[in-house]
């Protein structure tokens, strides 16, 4: 595998969706990953999604382009054998990530004592250690309570785990920058990163929390209107729902020009003395804007709306189900340099992204994720020189094992 991260090794013991992330986008940017489960396969083996012959397509989507080792980490052996993964590799090893714990042979100061140049980024819950999910911290950031519908009788929860994605991309930086450091100091360290620090962080960030404190008030749930912009869904003629925002003063000029609504907007803001080139008063003035769409849009196809749009260079989307976008969408397909078609053991025939980043140097590459304990063998020889007798042995005592037929 080549890529802008080939100099380096990456070993990662993990579960579920943020640290599996992580390491599959330094993967997929190149690097060497090893992850390694335990012997009788990852805690998120059968995760769902799963294919009809019961396949884990989470674990083909979470873990391509790595390499999976399976080992008894609860044995001294299998811990020692693991510790020298971490420690070897020279200045492209070194590197640990997990959301494990990071304790006993895996801890900082353990390892330290074997490479005084290790890096461990460990991912934990709640920065106090403590457990905590994405689900568990989205409740706490108050989205459910202004999500359509939502309010502190009746919260609606996200369906997607965005404080793991967050958090996986996140750690990946932290890795990288904590490497970038060695390079330059000699040091290794420890990165930590709490799940509910990047969500609460990012509330601050967005200003959520500063409007809390700041004016004193608890926003409330708002539909679907975007928060202090324009932006609402439409149906179309035709029984379709499109998405259309104007964020920008472009994207507020195309929409109107598309429309053809430039005098019925000069009444709106003749009569509020206003001027609608400003965001928030397009966010005040949603209701009447949203009169004027959707008498539009509901004398139009999906198509017609499509013209209209692409042509003045309006800024909006369409909604589609998961099956509309694996079969219609070409930004979902090979067209797009960051999907491919694929083999996948165990699943068949599937479109499969690389790397949403595009590098001038590398081309897209790790499409493909490896059975549960297909490298043990090859890891076990190659990286830590053992015999075949050796790797045998191993395996009679079941410390490491390969792929289940």
């Amino acid at each position: 595998m080549t890529g802008v991260l080939s100099d380096l090794r990456i070993i990662e013991c993990s579960a579920f969706v943020a640290a599996p992330l992580c390491g599959m986008s330094l993967a997929q940017m190149g690097a060497e990953v090893i992850r390694i489960d335990p012997v009788n396969g990852p805690l998120d083996r059968e995760r769902w999604p799963v294919s009809d012959s019961g396949e884990s397509l989470y674990w083909a989507g979470l873990n391509k382009g790595k390499k999976s080792l399976l080992m008894d980490l609860r044995s001294p052996e299998g811990q020692e054998l693991a510790t020298q993964l971490v420690i070897g590799g020279g200045e492209r090893g070194g590197i640990l990530v997990t959301n494990l714990g990071g304790r006993g042979w895996a801890s900082y100061e353990r390892l330290r004592t074997r490479r005084k140049d290790v890096i461990l980024a460990l991912l934990s819950g709640n920065p106090d250690g403590s457990a905590a999910v994405d689900y568990t911290v989205n409740c706490a950031t108050g989205l459910p309570y202004i999500n359509k519908g939502g309010t502190p009788q009746t919260p609606v929860n996200g369906v997607l785990p965005a404080w793991d994605i967050a958090a996986g991309l996140t750690l990946a930086m932290g890795i990288l920058g904590a490497e970038r450091h060695r390079k330059k100091t000699g040091e290794g360290q420890r990165v930590t990163l709490a799940l509910s620090d990047v969500a609460f962080a990012m509330m601050g960030n967005l200003g959520f929390i500063a409007e809390a404190q700041i004016n004193g008030k608890v926003r409330g749930a708002d539909a679907n209107y975007i928060y202090g912009s324009f932006g609402r869904e439409f149906a179309t003629r035709d029984g379709r729902l499109v998405m259309i925002t104007a964020l920008t003063s472009r994207h507020w000029k195309a929409l109107c020009d598309a429309c053809g609504i430039a005098q019925a907007i000069a009444e709106i803001e003749k009569r509020r003395g206003v001027s609608l080139k400003n965001e928030g008063e397009r966010y005040s003035a949603r209701h009447e804007i949203s009169e004027l769409l959707a008498a539009w849009t509901e004398s139009r196809t999906l198509e017609d709306v499509r013209a209209a749009f692409d042509a003045a260079g309006a800024c909006w989307g369409h909604y589609q189900d998961y099956g509309q976008l694996a079969s219609g969408d070409p930004r979902c397909s090979p067209a797009n340099p960051v999907f491919r078609e694929v083999d996948q053991p165990g699943v068949g025939r599937m479109t499969a992204p690389g790397t949403p980043l595009g590098f001038d140097t590398a081309e897209r590459s790790a499409y493909i994720a490896p059975r549960s304990g297909e490298h043990t063998d090859q890891i076990l020889a190659d990286v830590l020189n053992l015999s075949a007798q050796k790797i045998g042995e191993l395996h009679d005592r079941r410390i490491v094992a390969g792929p289940r037929s």
